[in-house]
């Protein structure tokens, strides 16, 4: 039987202001499935696995509700997101593997309220900041359930990672409060290289092959980041305001992300093509920890087709998810400030339209 060979390739995301997608902070380096076909031969041998990630995000949601006003008076922030993640693998046997995800990431973010203020009609008005440079890098043990050598139309495979604080969590630029004014302050959490937690990972990958030409696929990743905040001022260089002090919002929290995929592969020869569903999430609590800190929460499911070939010596793949719902969700503290004011409190973020996955796959 031919076997099916399913590339996975990272979440995400930022937990910080990234929206899974966007504002949502759901980290590049957080969430890279590295799911190998399971051969049933016992050889040893190295993979490299290569993905680059590129979304703009610039879709305000409070809830499911876009703020379509956002973009027509321009006060919508944008951000843009290049990221590459370089996985190692190590097959020991049929079963065992270890992986280690080196993440790099470019994060432009553009925004009025962030400098001038958004009720400024300045041409000024709208300025950037910038982060570039390594992400946290996870290492992870992989093993399959079943011998592949007796499974061979299906597996499931179990994985166990930690995630290290690497990434810088702590980048400044400038923000610029009038023509001749900047303060300098760190950026957005969305567009911060890394959290600042050391974290542990779960992943769970599984393929079932009803033919040659047809199977299903599935994968599901948790980061746990135990650590609750990481210090870094939300203020951009000014002084944190009393309602974030009082609702523990003034500086950044570390917060857990998930994500979910499955789908269908349908393969001719070399040439494979999927359709599934995507899901990338930053919980508004935490499993481990506190869940105090300032947070964008929030989900996308998107549609995600994809396609990859088989060359003789590497596998090449792209996918394109598109989102078809994004929620914004409360975060922890908007909950405390609704219970402490009486009035529903609920923060925006925002959302990117689709995201584009390119990479490849070589075995060595």
């Amino acid at each position: 039987m031919k076997k099916l060979f399913v590339v996975y390739i990272f979440l995400i995301l930022a937990s910080q202001k990234s929206n899974a997608q966007g504002c949502v902070a759901i980290r590049a380096g957080g969430a890279v499935c590295t799911h190998q076909e399971a051969g049933a031969d016992n050889s040893k041998g190295w993979q490299l696995n290569t993905n680059y990630r590129f979304f703009k995000s610039f879709r305000h949601f409070v809830g499911k509700e876009e703020q379509k006003q956002r973009v027509d008076q321009e006060t919508d922030v944008r951000n843009w997101a290049h990221a590459m993640n370089l996985t190692l693998v190590r097959q020991f046997n049929n079963r065992w593997s270890m992986v280690i995800d080196v993440p790099i990431s470019a994060f432009t973010r553009s925004s009025k309220y962030e400098h001038y203020g958004n009720a400024s009609t300045n041409p000024n008005a709208r300025r950037s900041t910038h982060a570039f440079g390594l992400g946290d890098i996870r290492v992870a043990g992989n093993y399959w359930l079943f011998n592949p050598a007796k499974s061979t139309k299906g597996n499931v495979q179990l994985g166990l990672g930690i995630k290290f604080a690497t990434g810088d969590y702590r980048v400044q630029d400038f923000f610029y409060k009038n023509d001749t004014t900047a303060m300098l302050g760190p950026v957005d959490q969305s567009i911060q290289l890394g959290d600042g937690g050391t974290g542990f990972t779960t992943e769970l990958n599984a393929y079932y092959n009803f033919s040659q030409t047809v199977g299903v696929y599935g994968n599901f990743y948790y980061l746990i980041n135990p650590r609750e905040q990481n210090g870094v001022s939300t203020s951009r260089g000014a002084a944190p305001s009393a309602t974030a002090v009082r609702f523990g919002s003034s500086t950044m929290s570390v917060p857990d992300q998930y994500m979910i995929r499955g789908g269908a592969n349908f393969n001719i020869n070399r040439f494979s093509a999927s359709a599934g569903i995507r899901m990338e999430c930053i919980p508004s609590s935490d499993l481990i920890g506190g869940s105090s800190g300032f947070r964008r929460p929030g989900y996308v499911i998107s549609a995600e087709p994809g396609v990859n070939y088989r060359f003789k010596s590497f596998t090449a793949f792209a996918t394109v998810p598109v989102a078809i719902e994004r929620n914004r969700t409360k975060s922890y503290s908007d909950k405390l400030r609704t219970v402490a004011d009486g009035t529903d409190v609920h923060g925006d973020a925002a959302f990117a339209d689709y995201s584009i996955n390119v990479g490849f796959s070589v075995r060595f």
